[in-house]
């Protein structure tokens, strides 16, 4: 089987989650014999043409001329362009909104358009009414005129059958359990292990860091509240602004695998507060590394974590939560559930056989 891989902002991986998910399922999908390219944007740091025996195509992007949402449209459409030509058996999109003018404008008789609709994007509190109006018809659009629509998340899937009227298939996002804590890096963010709390993520309304710190303040808490993801933004500023002097650390951005997961394993409690569609990779990720999880209550956090008691849906409610020495007690319950449900559906190793299947499905 040939597979491109478009959409990303290319791998190696030092973005996000869907870059995270294309690295591994190209490296997964090829050392299973397969043949495999990944399109990456020119401004990626890699300039090798092979990354761990995948195939790398780069494709311009005027990321830095019209700035990344702008340029994303460009990227698409020019890496859409160029795989309908190429010998491909199928053309796997990661996301939707970017990809749809291309899927809709270039001709692809022949040629299989897999796309992956990530989460729902025109419900995100930082769009505009115009933007909103805009991302909900490209949705529409690319859900149209995709062969085939992956759901990462249940809830996505459910929201496609009642709205659409399609049968997606469900591909959950994947994650491995952390097996060899190192507590040393703790000490390059003078980080004690145990005494801190931790949130990853990028800084934006609907994941919900507002009442998070809100929250956080209320419960007067004496341990410091760690912040993960790019804060030098509007949203950020905000934050940064009026949750001054309350012991909350921005840390930046940070891509490194391994330092994220021993963040997550040394910490007292992960708070999860995205609220807008799909399986989010943070939350995997953080119940893969032991860490003891509050998640925001929506169907999507809770189609992963089903455990209601550790969920939230106001300022209040997270706040009982953080004083809640009860949960403390039962870590080892909780963690335990988490970790099973990972190696049970959320497996790297289950979800590139479950890619690799519904493929071959679709060829055969």
């Amino acid at each position: 089987m040939k597979l491109a891989i478009l959409g990303t902002r290319g791998i190696p991986n030092n973005y996000g989650g869907f870059e995270q998910c294309a690295e591994i399922l190209a490296v997964g999908l090829q050392k299973k014999g397969h043949e495999v390219t990944v399109y990456n944007p020119s401004f990626h740091s890699y300039n090798k043409r092979v990354f761990d025996a995948v195939t790398i195509k780069k494709i311009y992007s005027p990321n830095k001329l019209i700035g990344s949402s702008a340029s994303n449209f460009v990227f698409d459409y020019l890496s859409f362009k160029d795989a309908v030509k190429s010998d491909y058996d199928i053309i796997l999109q990661l996301g939707l909104i970017t990809s749809s003018p291309s899927i809709i404008f270039v001709r692809h008789r022949g040629k299989i358009i897999v796309t992956n609709i990530d989460g729902i994007e025109w419900r995100r509190k930082k769009w505009n009414f115009i933007i909103r109006f805009l991302t909900r018809n490209m949705e529409k659009l690319g859900v149209r005129f995709s062969d085939y629509i992956i759901a990462d998340n249940l809830g996505i899937k459910d929201y496609l059958k009642k709205t659409y009227n399609i049968s997606a298939k469900y591909i959950a996002y994947g994650a491995d359990i952390l097996v060899n804590p190192d507590s040393k890096i703790l000490n390059d963010y003078n980080l004690k292990a145990g005494k801190f709390i931790l949130c990853v993520g990028r800084i934006e309304p609907e994941n919900n860091y507002e009442m998070i710190f809100n929250s956080y303040v209320k419960a007067k808490l004496n341990i410091p509240l760690i912040i993960i993801g790019n804060h030098l933004t509007k949203f950020g500023d905000y934050l940064k602004d009026k949750f001054k002097n309350e012991n909350i650390y921005f840390f930046g951005a940070i891509y490194e695998k391994k330092i994220l997961d021993n963040l997550r394993y040394y910490s007292k409690l992960y708070i999860h507060g995205h609220s807008v569609g799909g399986t989010n990779p943070s939350l995997i990720e953080a119940m893969s590394a032991s860490a003891l999880v509050l998640v925001h209550r929506n169907k999507f956090n809770l189609s992963v974590l089903t455990n209601n008691e550790l969920s939230f849906s106001n300022s209040d409610e997270l706040k009982e939560l953080l004083l809640d020495s009860k949960i403390m007690s039962e870590k080892k319950k909780h963690v335990s559930k988490n970790l099973k449900i990972i190696k049970e559906k959320f497996s790297w190793e289950k979800i590139i056989n479950d890619y690799e299947t519904f493929f071959l499905s679709i060829l055969n």
